[in-house]
């Protein structure tokens, strides 16, 4: 039988809420060093190449041996920017969500698929373990609405608050490893497209701004889709 909230994505220009924790709910990032990798490969993946630059760059008789073996890698190294696009993203320590847009058949698995292997021999590599990082197969689950879209993004960028002790203030949002950040203007990366949500909001009335939006409580209950425990 397929696992719960499971899917093939066949769906193109589609978004999709994509969540996976760690396996017995262990931690899959144990410090500042995990997240930056993490991040790094995601800036990788979902920056577009220039392979065009990186040909003449590889040509160019200036071009150290050094140089030249980072080109080569860029040049092998998958890409998923023309293939998907990552709407908004938290990682937490022992789980992490991310609200993609598939713009090809079979992007997103392929993107996933990438990643959890790569990000698994880094952490298999530096903390001497073996076997699987991941609780099975990443789950995923189909946006159906634009309420639902919304609404998505404020439950993942709200994740930190979620499961904190009580009495955290909201200014923890801007401190933690997601896209909130590029929300509300805080900081720009080409490769979260947060252009896909913010139009929906106001840029000069707070009250209608996506500041406030994430700010209301009790509002997660709108999400219609069932998430596995991510206790942390």
């Amino acid at each position: 039988m397929p696992a719960k909230n499971s899917n093939k994505f066949y769906v193109k220009n589609s978004y999709y809420h994509i969540y996976n924790r760690g396996v017995e709910k262990r931690k899959i990032f144990k410090d500042e060093q995990d997240y930056g990798v993490f991040l790094s490969y995601l800036k990788e993946y979902l920056s577009p190449k220039d392979k065009k630059s990186l040909a003449e760059r590889l040509a160019d008789p200036a071009t150290t041996y050094r140089e030249k073996d980072k080109i080569l890698k860029a040049l092998r190294l998958n890409n998923f920017a023309d293939k998907i696009a990552l709407i908004a993203y938290c990682l937490m320590p022992n789980h992490f969500h991310f609200l993609l847009k598939q713009e090809e058949v079979q992007g997103i698995d392929a993107f996933m698929n990438s990643l959890a292997t790569r990000y698994t021999l880094y952490f298999n590599r530096k903390y001497k373990r073996v076997g699987t990082l991941y609780q099975g197969v990443y789950k995923g689950v189909l946006v159906a609405t634009d309420e639902q879209l919304l609404h998505l993004t404020r439950y993942i960028h709200r994740n930190p608050l979620i499961l904190a002790s009580q009495g955290l203030p909201l200014q923890i949002l801007q401190t933690k490893p997601s896209s909130y950040p590029e929300y509300i203007g805080k900081r720009k990366t080409s490769w979260v497209h947060q252009e896909k949500i913010l139009p929906f909001f106001s840029k000069t009335n707070r009250k209608l701004s996506y500041q406030s939006f994430v700010s209301q409580e009790n509002e997660t209950e709108r999400i219609k889709e069932v998430t596995i425990d991510m206790d942390s």
